[in-house]
């Protein structure tokens, strides 16, 4: 059998869906697979924020298209790129096993937040990012850092900027995290929606190719998943303003999510986290009630005053992007 994968074109995107390509052939005998390769308008566009410039689908919706099309029978993406819904007649056919969802701040020497100097210039292209780290640290320097992660390791050691954080499973499947770095801790920043995980997205009316995909399924993965994204989906988030939801199931029989909402400047930050038993629940039981959990989380934020701050943040996308037309 073989199958062909959308996939976008930089050294991560090719890194993970090769490393799902070997995946599934070492479960799938005589499968063959044909990477599609994609160069979307979010790898075009690096000189401006995603949150200013049309958000997550910048980096899906080109590779959707192929699947709707019928130029390839999956695709692979990075969780936290897909936006919270998805294209028509399209699903989320398999997660595999999560990596590291904390991002990292990455120094020469490997320093903690603590120890950079005032005035340091911090280098990250995400508002939650931002956000976050500046309610720790108010008085470093926050600028936008685009690019692939070798052209942001780049610009770190040529000292544009005295650090940069990035995801760490990026780094971990690129075989780059042996250099320096500060796991950054949850309870400093929360990771984004589906930070660290893998989407397999497929047709829903092509059962054979879900089929395949489905044997790389992680469980506990997709529920954790499916947490952060009921959280996503019921605040209609994208990357327009600083939002997180981290989700993870605690000794074996408790699943906890963490979440948060910011203004755009760093000034307000509203968190909320629940946790629910889930011993004695079947997959399908524990799932709802991970959408359950993540969707009583938003309306909690949302009661909190989320609304306003995710309007703003809208209303100032919406502005630069009709300044930039």
């Amino acid at each position: 059998m073989k199958l062909r994968v959308a996939t976008r074109k930089s050294a991560l995107a090719l890194t993970q869906t090769r490393w799902v390509i070997d995946a599934l052939k070492a479960l799938t005998p005589n499968l063959e697979v044909e990477e599609v390769q994609i160069v979307t308008e979010g790898d075009r566009i690096q000189n401006v924020s995603l949150a200013k410039f049309g958000g997550k689908g910048l980096f899906v919706s080109e590779v959707e298209a192929a699947l709707a099309d019928g130029r390839a029978d999956f695709a692979v993406h990075s969780m936290k790129d897909l936006p919270a819904k998805l294209g028509e007649g399209l699903a989320i056919a398999c997660v595999p096993k999560r990596e590291d969802a904390r991002d990292v701040l990455i120094t020469k020497d490997g320093l903690e937040l603590d120890a950079l100097t005032a005035g340091a210039r911090i280098g990250t292209s995400s508002l939650r990012r931002s956000c976050q780290l500046r309610a720790f640290r108010n008085d470093l320097q926050y600028k936008l850092l685009r690019g692939n992660v070798d052209t942001r390791l780049r610009k770190l050691d040529e000292g544009e900027y005295e650090a940069i954080v990035l995801a760490h499973a990026g780094l971990l499947r690129l075989g780059l995290a042996s250099r320096p770095l500060w796991p950054i801790p949850a309870e400093v920043c929360l990771p984004a929606v589906g930070q660290g995980a893998l989407a397999l997205e497929a047709r829903v009316d092509d059962v054979a190719t879900n089929m395949i995909l489905a044997k790389l399924e992680d469980s506990t993965t997709r529920t954790c998943v499916e947490a952060e994204r009921a959280f996503l989906a019921m605040l209609d988030g994208g990357c327009h303003a600083p939002m997180a939801a981290h989700a993870r199931i605690e000794d074996g029989e408790r699943l906890r999510i963490d979440a948060m909402v910011g203004a755009m400047d760093g000034s307000s930050i509203l968190q909320a986290g629940s946790e629910h038993y889930c011993t004695g629940l079947d997959e399908e039981e524990l799932r709802s009630t991970a959408i359950r959990i993540g969707r009583t989380l938003a309306r909690s934020l949302l009661q909190q005053g989320a609304a306003s701050l995710l309007e703003e943040a809208r209303a100032e996308a919406m502005r630069v992007q009709q300044t930039q037309s």
